[in-house]
């Protein structure tokens, strides 16, 4: 259940964040593996391919009644050369110009901007950062603060980052 719930999610926000014509709309993501915590995919986006990983916390923490959905993912746009960018969805909208503070073992740090539900690193050079700390680490610790002023924490497992990255590495040639 959770992989289809996974591929379903990962599908509508590739939908939504990307300048695809509607065509990518009917696109069906495939799996390419599964390695622990982390699931590969792939997708066509018109005539280019899109892969990435995707991963749910293992422990969600705040003060809050409903929450949507939660996800880390990266992914690669090889066509646009995009590669290891790193997106959190909150399962709410996080509040207007807030930080998101990401901690990988306890002691890498990583500070985020978010916009609605989602939240980005600045630029390339800290989602290789964020990626290569991830593919040492053992967990990664996400705190954002909601628009109704709830704060989260969510803990994710890194095991199986690291496969699950070469997985998809390969599958869209990084």
């Amino acid at each position: 259940m959770r992989q289809i719930k996974v591929t379903f999610l990962a599908i509508a926000l590739a939908c939504i964040f990307t300048a695809a014509p509607a065509s990518a709309t009917s696109s069906k993501a495939t799996k390419i593996q599964s390695s622990r915590d982390w699931t590969a995919y792939s997708f066509s986006e018109g005539s280019s391919r899109v892969c990435y990983i995707a991963s749910q916390p293992t422990k969600e923490k705040g003060d809050y009644k409903r929450r949507g959905d939660v996800f880390v993912f990266v992914t690669h746009r090889p066509a646009i050369s995009e590669y290891n960018v790193v997106s959190f969805l909150a399962g709410y909208d996080y509040k207007d110009q807030s930080d998101v503070t990401v901690t990988v073992d306890g002691d890498k740090k990583f500070t985020l901007f978010a916009e609605k539900d989602r939240a980005w690193a600045p630029d390339a050079e800290t989602d290789q950062t964020l990626v290569n700390a991830m593919k040492a680490g053992k967990t990664m610790v996400v705190k954002g603060m909601s628009s109704r002023g709830t704060m989260t924490t969510d803990t994710y497992s890194l095991f199986g980052f690291t496969a699950s990255l070469k997985a998809i590495d390969q599958r869209c040639k990084n």
